[in-house]
């Protein structure tokens, strides 16, 4: 359970903030959600708290955590992304792999991403996926670390070779 002023993080929206909780009313039924401000763009999400589990709503990472973040970013994968798949079933499988929301399922599909790029090159779509992973990965990493996000958006791309 979130308090107002805590932050976490919303899969594939990345860090936000519990702005409050809410009464609201659906379908006839009132419930509690968590209204929770994203930091990156300002937007406003209303998460209904008796699903915020299975949403994958969840804290943000320790700073204990990112040594291992980086440790997967370093690793060879086991298989890369099949280039050979379908382009619209590959995309679909890694837009799968970011709505986890775990912080290493968003790192072990940036290194993949980074490792077909250097092998295959990536469609339109991909690089934006590619975007979106680097960008939750260093916004997460920098509120953990409490440091300078373009800290850590070099020290991913040293990592990657990007």
């Amino acid at each position: 359970m979130f308090k107002i002023g805590d932050l976490a993080v919303y899969p594939a929206h990345g860090v936000g903030i519990i702005e409050s909780i809410e009464k609201k009313e659906l379908s006839g039924e009132t419930k509690d959600f968590y209204a929770m401000r994203i930091l990156e763009n300002g937007m406003l999400i209303f998460i209904p708290i008796e699903n915020a589990k299975a949403i994958g709503l969840r804290p943000v990472v320790s700073q204990e955590e990112v040594p291992k973040i980086y440790s997967i970013l370093k690793e060879k994968p086991l298989s890369v992304i099949d280039p050979e798949k379908n382009h619209n079933k590959r995309y679909r499988e890694l837009v799968e792999r970011l709505k986890t929301g775990s912080i290493f399922d968003v790192a072990t599909l940036l290194r993949d991403l980074a490792v077909l790029k250097e092998e295959k090159g990536l469609s339109y779509s991909e690089k934006k996926l590619m975007d979106t992973a680097c960008r939750l990965l260093v916004t997460e990493i920098a509120i953990a670390k409490k440091c300078d996000p373009e800290e850590v958006e070099t020290e991913i791309k040293q990592i990657l070779c990007l």
